[in-house]
């Protein structure tokens, strides 16, 4: 028995096990691209990774590592606010829907001008 001295230890963190990650990114993948054949291959060119894979990742059977997820993260919002719900980073999510909305009507203010100049 050790002598009872010293702090507490902090409070455990919340872990995730490899079958939630892999449903999270998974139910993610499918929302934002559906599960048909074409979703799968969106994935493989976003990736690189193999058919198989790709359809594993959209089945929830396993999860994508480390260069893979980052990879699906830069090309997909969706997968990228999973993964900040999954570190607890909700905070985080609205600046990224701020930063999507700011882009989205930069091209909008710019399909106009070119709307307005071509038309004047």
């Amino acid at each position: 028995m050790f002598p009872k001295k010293g702090k507490e230890f902090p409070k455990s963190i919340k872990r995730i096990s490899s079958d939630e990650f892999a449903k999270s990114i998974s139910t993610a993948l499918r929302e934002e691209l559906g599960s048909s054949h074409i979703a799968a291959k969106t994935v493989m060119r976003w990736t690189g990774a193999s058919e198989r894979t790709a359809k594993n990742w959209l089945a929830g059977t396993c999860g994508p590592s480390g260069c893979h997820l980052i990879l699906l993260a830069r090309e997909s919002d969706v997968i990228m606010a999973t993964l900040l719900v999954l570190a607890g980073r909700e905070l985080n999510i609205s600046a990224l829907s701020l930063i999507s909305l700011k882009a989205g009507l930069m091209y909008a203010v710019n399909a106009i001008d070119e709307a307005i100049d071509s038309s004047a």
